[in-house]
């Protein structure tokens, strides 16, 4: 990789704890990488708590598909000239897929509820099984649409020398799906980890008393996702390349020595 190209994702890397890579502007306190899990932790565990009632479910969903939602927009790629100013048509996707990944994510309350389930395989299958790929989907839904307008209207690619050669749609829809596929990898891990855990302390008797249980799937949901957040962040490079078969027509020239690169967001 050329020393342009190392040198700038090594400054991007020493200040995106604070600073936007791409606008150079001081990101929100509750919006840095730093923030993450201190702030997501408890909305995490207290999503996935068995709430006897559906009022509850909505309620911390709300506040976790909010939290996640200002997360990605806040660390979107956009450009210097835009900043981190929110257009009309963004608050209002951020307001429609809050909304909806609110609903869709107390599902499982709902279902239950309205149907009176209260079996042993329908309690294992809507608190433990549904959640996981659930919270993985909603969580890919979240950054797909907030970060829509990266696809409609492309972003940034560099060339091997640093110099911007224009705006790409397709580069922009990569660096989208790579990061809705590392936030569901996180979320679809933390949901999914603590049920297995649970499974095997309880299938091989090694939990005997059921008080047991709530603190353990909280601790051990706090711990994985602790560890998911740093394999997830790091997924996917910050400084994305994409081949030239894979680009528009008009950069092809500029892709003709090489890959160009991209700032993928976080």
């Amino acid at each position: 990789m050329p020393p342009s190209i190392i040198g700038s994702a090594e400054r991007n890397l020493n200040y995106e704890s604070s600073v936007h890579a791409g606008t150079s502007d001081i990101l929100p306190t509750v919006f840095r990488p730093q923030a993450f899990f201190p702030i997501s932790a408890p909305l995490v565990v207290a999503s996935f708590l068995p709430h006897t009632m559906v009022k509850s479910a909505l309620l911390w969903q709300f506040l976790l598909q909010s939290y996640v939602a200002g997360f990605n927009h806040a660390n979107r790629n956009t450009l210097p000239d835009q900043g981190l100013k929110t257009s009309l048509k963004q608050g209002l996707l951020i307001v429609g897929s809050v909304a909806y990944a609110t609903c869709a994510g107390a599902i499982p309350q709902i279902v239950m509820r309205r149907l009176s389930l209260s079996s042993p395989a329908a309690q294992m299958f809507f608190r433990s099984i549904l959640p996981i790929p659930l919270s993985a989907s909603l969580m890919y839904f979240n950054v797909v649409v907030i970060r829509s307008e990266e696809s409609e209207n492309g972003i940034q690619v560099f060339d091997t020398d640093g110099n911007s050669v224009g705006m790409s749609k397709a580069a922009g829809t990569k660096a989208v799906q790579e990061t809705a596929v590392s936030r569901a990898a996180l979320f679809g891990t933390t949901a999914a980890v603590p049920s297995l855990v649970l499974f095997l302390l309880q299938k091989g008797r090694f939990l005997q008393s059921p008080l047991l249980l709530a603190p353990i799937r909280h601790i051990s949901t706090a711990i994985v996702l602790g560890l998911m957040i740093p394999v997830s962040f790091s997924l996917y490079p910050q400084l994305g390349t994409i081949k030239k078969e894979n680009l528009e027509k008009e950069f092809q020239p500029a892709a003709a020595s090489g890959p160009l690169f991209y700032h993928k967001g976080l």
